[in-house]
């Protein structure tokens, strides 16, 4: 195993961590420099040095502007395999697409699908490494599928008795709380434990619940360690320099996701294969009086929901601070509701696998719509696990939290 000489290991070291602290993302929000733990070079070196490691990442993964994989072999890091989540390493894949094994061409280091025939490492996978390095951008929504790979993670880490450091990230809808609290007999890949849409926590802070709350079952092991980013707080509007899959292009989209995901539960097109997906939402059958956009085929969304017709609907596009405005820290749900009232045939406006279910992480949302409950109605029957579920999230937080 190569072995860095000592002063040679600290210039290097010194270099990097220059490097990576000279364009942090910068926040208007906050008095300091935000620092992804990945660019904390200085805390975790030290933990790898002669060990046989795994990362856990995808094209989110930088040091600056490098990626991890790439700064850590430089470092004479011994990067034994590559572990990849939902759109592949290098975040190119459709969402939803099954990701294949590879060789990463960059680095010639084996890739491991874990969007494919498995959603966690095998012990096979395992036997000849010694640390998980989990580094990847979560965008704060639970359907958001990174927080279940973690969750596959450590589990298997657990299993096979493996250390696991997780370089924790900001999270650019971590500065609210709110949506249904998902029921676990709706528990998929989608949604797995009993937290609302968006959690308001660090993916960090996430790990420290899973373990802490048992929902991973330790079995005695505390092999976990989270390096924490520096300059973030609950405060924070943290936008991130590069994007976090494909049809999350900017960070309008990452704001509007949490609300209008939903409409991935629909016959509507969320705007996938559109120029704003996630803030272009429409249908054909919708009045031709309102915006319209065609989806198309792109890279990340080569078949998208209605490809090539004109749909009709809304344009929820704006300035960042525009679109901050209205989402107004909160789950809307009103272009929902709206939308169902508009389409002509009711029946026909919830696609037939009532995905709608496991993306509410219940039943009671579409019953509610059809039914012509208010927003307001819809809302309250949220509060008393949402209100539960804001006290069990202060036992795990890192940062200072909005409130």
């Amino acid at each position: 195993m190569m072995r860095i000489p000592t002063l040679f290991f600290s210039l290097c070291l010194l270099l990097l961590h220059s490097c990576a602290v000279a364009n942090p993302s910068a926040d208007k929000h906050a008095s300091t420099k935000i620092v992804p733990a990945a660019e904390r070079l200085d805390k975790y070196l030290p933990m790898i040095r002669n060990k046989r490691v795994a990362v856990f990442g995808n094209n989110t993964s930088m040091v600056g502007d490098k990626h991890l994989v790439d700064t850590l072999k430089k470092l004479g890091v011994n990067i034994v395999k590559i572990f990849a989540p939902e759109h592949g390493f290098r975040g190119t894949a459709d969402a939803g697409a099954k990701v294949d094994n590879s060789i990463d061409q960059n680095t010639g280091i084996q890739v491991v699908s874990l969007y494919g025939k498995k959603l966690r490492p095998s012990k096979d996978d395992l036997a000849d490494v010694d640390i998980i390095i989990f580094d990847i951008q979560d965008v704060g929504a639970r359907f958001y599928t990174y927080i279940n790979s973690l969750e596959e993670c450590l589990k298997s880490a657990i299993e096979s008795n493996k250390s696991f450091l997780l370089l924790d990230r900001p999270n650019p809808n971590g500065f609210y709380v709110d949506g249904p609290v998902l029921d676990t007999s709706f528990r998929s890949f989608v949604g797995m434990q009993p937290i609302p849409v968006v959690y308001g926590m660090t993916i960090g802070e996430y790990g420290k619940m899973l373990i802490g709350e048992q929902w991973v079952k330790t079995n005695g092991w505390n092999k976990l360690t989270i390096i924490e980013c520096a300059g973030y707080d609950h405060t924070s509007r943290y936008q991130l320099p590069v994007r976090p899959s494909p049809n999350l292009p900017e960070m309008q989209s990452i704001y509007w996701y949490p609300s209008t995901c939903f409409f991935e539960g629909t016959v509507l097109s969320e705007g996938r294969g559109s120029e704003k997906p996630f803030q272009y939402i429409g249908h054909p059958a919708l009045p031709s009086t309102m915006f319209s956009f065609v989806p198309v085929s792109k890279a990340g969304a080569t078949n998208p929901k209605l490809k090539d017709k004109t749909c009709y609907g809304y344009n929820l596009s704006g300035s960042i601070d525009e679109v901050l405005k209205k989402v107004n820290g909160r789950i809307q749900i009103g272009y929902l509701i709206d939308a169902y009232k508009l389409f002509p045939v009711k029946d026909s406006f919830f696609l037939a696998n009532k995905f709608i279910n496991k993306l509410a992480g219940n039943d009671i949302l579409m019953k509610q719509i059809r039914e012509g409950k208010s927003e307001q109605e819809i809302r309250s029957g949220w509060q008393p696990k949402l209100t539960a579920f804001k006290q069990l999230r202060k036992k795990y937080l890192l940062y200072k939290d909005f409130e």
